[in-house]
């Protein structure tokens, strides 16, 4: 369910923001990959980036759509390791396997690359061709959130984000540090 919701995206979404209520079948497909994606993530849950977006939106007032799409390709690269320092606590895997699964959207796709790093790299590059497309800024920053403000919330959203209900389900749990980071990269727009 999940490989066909974000098929789906990537092929109707531009045209339903493009063309909005004019582009009447983009629009039934989006309604379509929305409730299958809920189907989804109701049977595998969510993960770090919802629970960043989680509390990025409610400190800063930015919808979680956005705050998700502003969150997604530096998830995607802190999960996409063979390493992690910690797995989460109740994994589904012996072994972590974002990283495939990662590459298995990729393949899903038709993103191309032969490794599972290049696969995962062409992922995150397709989200930010995607973003483009749909005036997504490539930065926090862009909204108009001063550094100033930004950084004297940074702490407790990072603490925050780290409590939430979703964290448990990433596939590398987080140290609160690495959270504070990805907020600080996806603030600045640095992947």
């Amino acid at each position: 369910m999940a490989l066909e919701a974000i098929r789906l995206i990537f092929k109707y979404l531009p045209e339903s923001y493009e063309f909005g209520g004019k582009a009447v079948k983009a629009r039934e497909k989006m309604a379509y990959a929305s409730c299958i994606a809920d189907m989804a993530f109701a049977n595998a849950f969510l993960g770090l980036c919802h629970s960043m977006a989680h509390k990025l939106g409610s400190a800063f007032h930015i919808p979680h759509g956005l705050s998700n799409a502003l969150l997604i390709s530096h998830v995607i690269k802190y999960n996409a390791t063979d390493k992690p320092l910690k797995q989460t606590a109740f994994p589904q895997y012996k072994y972590p396997i974002a990283k495939e699964r990662y590459a298995r959207i990729a393949d899903y796709l038709n993103l191309k690359g032969k490794t599972q790093d290049e696969k995962v790299k062409k992922l995150i590059e397709a989200i930010e061709e995607l973003k483009e497309k749909l005036n997504i800024p490539k930065a926090i920053k862009d909204l108009g959130i001063s550094e100033e403000e930004f950084y004297a919330r940074l702490d407790q959203i990072a603490e925050y984000a780290f409590d939430d209900q979703c964290t448990p389900a990433n596939p590398r749990y987080p140290l609160i540090s690495e959270i504070k980071q990805l907020y600080i990269n996806a603030y600045h727009g640095k992947l």
